[in-house]
């Protein structure tokens, strides 16, 4: 069962039920797997909000198919926010830019990763929207660079800057926002942090899991909205805050940092199992007690892990940088001595009761040091010595801690006791992802809840085999089955007039078409045999197997008889010889994979030769037909030789619906079912040729081969519907070309079009196409396409 969108759509033009069900489907099932059913309620309340928009047919699509994936990175409940912020910004700029902020916002999921910094990003384009509505087009545009250098806060105060600053310049406002003046890339230079949180994110996990062999949940907090300082690392609910981004401190790296904050937090999380007294208690005592707390708990765990005793120390006895602020407060200065000594038992300071407290409260944890009461009473009694020497200062000088690795030790006093029971269980998400399990046919026929569930269902259950409904005559599937539709699969577009990627612009939904009749398939071998067979031959000349002698080397495994007796006769001459006396052995072994990717776009139903109207049009093969022939005999060749190959198609209905056909995968024989998935095959729709290489390439990179094709058959040049520059998909295709060639993936064009000179090699290359307008003359063009290989 599936949702009808018809009731949700309404607002698309002819009929949306049917002109993009299957992509709006895929995206549903995307969400369904992701979000509770209460999730999945929001998610289609918002589709039906983007339409009472009248912003146009694209933001709703790109809402469609952009929503789960946040969901996905930040959870199902910023949903309702991200509706909500949309419909506020629709009454301060056009659906463009609101497709734009949509079609971004799962790359600023990526990069922030919590839903509270995702709340703040929103509320910022909110403010934006009323200061500078003209900058937020480009600073859309330009999101994929501004996010990989800013943090959430540092977005923030750039973006505020340039509002302020442009506040009546209009065009001012989209040259700053564009990143096009000096102003903007100095105020982008001077926010940009060193290391951030979620380029180190799992790094970091890793590390805390390798140490005490369990997971701990980290998310990122954006603090620094008016100070570069941010906030300090915190725990709360079990998970540990830390800031969006640390810049180097004292010659320490921000991933140094990074280690040593986590490592500090998830200490406390290992060995705080009970909370601390606060009655009775003053700011000031609190912070002297979190001082041994935290020394507590690092002795503990250095007492386990004796290494990262070097990793905290280099706080304290890296030097100060000449920029630092001047001398601190000298209580202040006198608790970090204190510090320095607890941690350090070689550390000796200038005054004896630190060195004596230090002393102390190391007998104390030799003795109980599970016991969090010895930090209380440590604390108290350091406190009322130091009170006794120094004016205690403000609240606000003891918590302007200069250690960045050390967090705000609220986490001591609100801890829950209840906690204690999940310490070593994972954490686990609120919401309740969608199950699939494969049962037997008793659990499926006694155990079954509802076989017309809704695709929102907990659990779905399948069987190995087919069930059998006797009262039909047929199958379940037969009756009421569909063929499958993949999630989607996004992907990055090259704009050229920007020189930068649109993050996940197109997304490539796998479906598969009808069959046909496998003996068509059979009928063009028997028709070209003699093609086939020189086509078997070619490939398999190019690409040789077995063992190879090659003379003429210095150095080698054999001794070139004959070589050698001329040396010697040059040597008895005086002459003197040619040292290339020995063979060189190589053994060759086939190890290609080929993907053929067809362009099953509507110009493939053109009819080949005659003109419409012209006599014997009728009758005359289609570029269709001339792909199907070109595909089938190639298949038969490359299976006949026993290499690894895939036979895919493409087609797209706009950058939401690129739609890839898989007609045989290479785990699968070359059969009747193959063979009957290419004789229905059709033809319809455009051709978005880059996202379709680059699944194509995904595809090719997961088989374990030293040499890789993607073999294009098409009839023309990169075009959809909803791009009407004709240069940026042919740039996309290019560069999606050049991605390929950088993971050692080759791709080559067989054009069926006689004029494609003209843009053909700018997209593959010169030597990277052949055009075969016929069928016999495949047969030519082949050396070409191995040569690359066989190089």
């Amino acid at each position: 069962m599936t949702i009808d969108f018809t009731e949700y759509l309404s607002c698309l033009k002819a009929n949306p039920a049917h002109e993009h069900a299957q992509a709006l489907e895929a995206s549903y099932h995307e969400a369904a797997r992701v979000m509770s059913p209460r999730g999945l309620e929001h998610y289609v309340t918002g589709i039906r909000a983007m339409c009472t928009l009248n912003k146009g047919d694209d933001l709703v699509l790109t809402y469609v198919q952009e929503m789960p994936g946040v969901a996905r990175e930040v959870g199902e409940d910023i949903v309702p926010d991200a509706v909500s912020a949309l419909m506020k910004l629709a009454s301060h700029t056009s659906g463009t830019v609101l497709t734009l902020i949509m079609a971004t916002m799962p790359l600023a999921s990526s990069r922030f990763g919590d839903i509270e910094m995702m709340r703040g990003y929103l509320n910022l384009l909110h403010q934006l929207a009323g200061k500078a509505p003209r900058g937020l087009r480009p600073m859309m545009e330009n999101m994929d660079e501004l996010l990989s250098k800013l943090t959430l806060g540092g977005l923030r105060r750039w973006a505020l800057w340039g509002a302020q600053a442009h506040a009546r310049d209009l065009d001012g406002q989209m040259a700053y926002f564009g990143l096009q003046t000096e102003s903007s890339r100095a105020v982008l230079q001077k926010e940009r942090r060193g290391t951030l949180f979620v380029d180190n994110q799992r790094k970091l996990n890793f590390y805390l899991r390798a140490l005490w062999a369990r997971a701990f949940f980290m998310r990122p907090t954006s603090g620094d909205y008016e100070s570069r300082t941010g906030l300090k690392p915190f725990i709360e609910d079990f998970q540990i805050h830390l800031p969006d981004a640390f810049d180097a401190w004292r010659g320490i790296s921000g991933l140094e940092t990074y280690r040593a904050a986590a490592a500090h937090c998830a200490a406390h999380l290992v060995y705080t199992t009970a909370p601390m007294r606060e009655a009775g208690l003053t700011p000031a005592q609190r912070v002297c007690i979190g001082l041994f707390e935290d020394a507590r708990i690092e002795a503990l765990a250095m007492r386990d892990f004796p290494g990262l005793k070097k990793l905290w120390l280099q706080f304290f006895t890296a030097p100060p940088e000449a920029n630092e602020p001047g001398a601190r407060h000298a209580a202040l200065d006198l608790l970090m001595r204190l510090a320095h000594a607890l941690l350090d038992t070689d550390y000796r300071d200038p005054e004896a009761f630190v060195n004596d407290s230090a002393a102390a409260f190391r007998a104390a944890l030799a003795e109980r040091g599970e016991d969090n009461a010895i930090s209380r009473a440590a604390g108290i009694a350091f406190h009322d010595q130091l009170e006794q020497r120094l004016p205690i200062p403000s609240l606000r000088v003891l918590e302007d801690w200069p250690l960045p690795y050390r967090d705000d030790n609220d986490y001591l006093w609100d801890f829950d006791e209840n906690r204690f029971l999940t310490r070593g269980l994972d954490y686990l998400p609120a919401s309740q992802q969608q199950v699939r399990r494969t049962v037997s046919l008793l659990e499926m026929v006694n155990e079954l809840d509802c076989e017309l569930a809704g695709d929102d269902a907990q659990e779905i259950w399948t069987l190995s085999t087919e069930f059998w409904l006797d009262q039909e005559d047929c199958t379940i599937n037969e009756l009421e089955g569909k063929e499958p539709v993949s999630e989607p699969f996004h992907y990055q577009e090259w704009d050229y007039q920007v020189q930068l990627y649109r993050p996940d612009w197109a997304s490539v939904i796998e479906r598969r078409q009808g069959r046909g009749d496998p003996e068509a398939m059979d009928a063009i071998l028997t028709t070209h045999k003699p093609i086939a067979s020189r086509i078997r031959h070619l490939i398999d000349a190019l690409q040789p197997q077995g063992i190879v002698r090659r003379r003429g080397y210095e150095e080698g495994e054999e001794l070139d008889l004959n070589a050698a007796v001329r040396a010697m006769i040059d040597i008895r001459r005086g002459v003197m010889p040619d040292p290339r006396i020995n063979i060189r052995i190589n053994r060759h072994v086939r190890d290609l994979a080929i993907v053929v990717l067809m362009d099953l776009s509507e110009s493939t139903n053109e009819k080949v030769g005659a003109k419409e109207g012209e006599p014997g049009h009728a009758e005359a093969p289609s570029i269709l037909d001339l792909t199907r022939e070109a595909t089938g005999l190639l298949s038969w060749a490359i299976d006949s030789i026993g290499d690894r190959f895939a036979v895919h198609g493409f087609a797209s209905d706009g950058r939401h619906d690129v739609q890839y056909y898989r007609f045989k995968d290479f785990n699968q024989p070359y059969d009747d079912e193959a063979k009957s998935r290419l004789a229905g095959m059709q033809g319809g729709l455009s051709t978005r040729m880059g996202a379709a290489l680059r699944h194509a390439g995904w595809h090719l990179s997961q088989q374990p081969a030293q040499k890789r094709l993607v073999l294009v058959i098409t009839d023309g040049e990169p075009a959809d519907i909803d791009e009407r520059d004709p240069q940026y998909l042919r740039h996309d295709a290019k560069k999606a070309v050049e991605d390929l060639r950088m993971r050692g993936i080759h791709s080559y064009c067989l054009t069926l079009d006689p004029d494609a000179d003209r843009y053909v090699a700018r997209i593959f290359g010169d030597n990277g196409y052949s055009i075969v307008d016929h069928v016999e003359r495949l047969p030519e063009r082949l050396p070409a396409v191995f040569a690359a290989l066989t190089a």
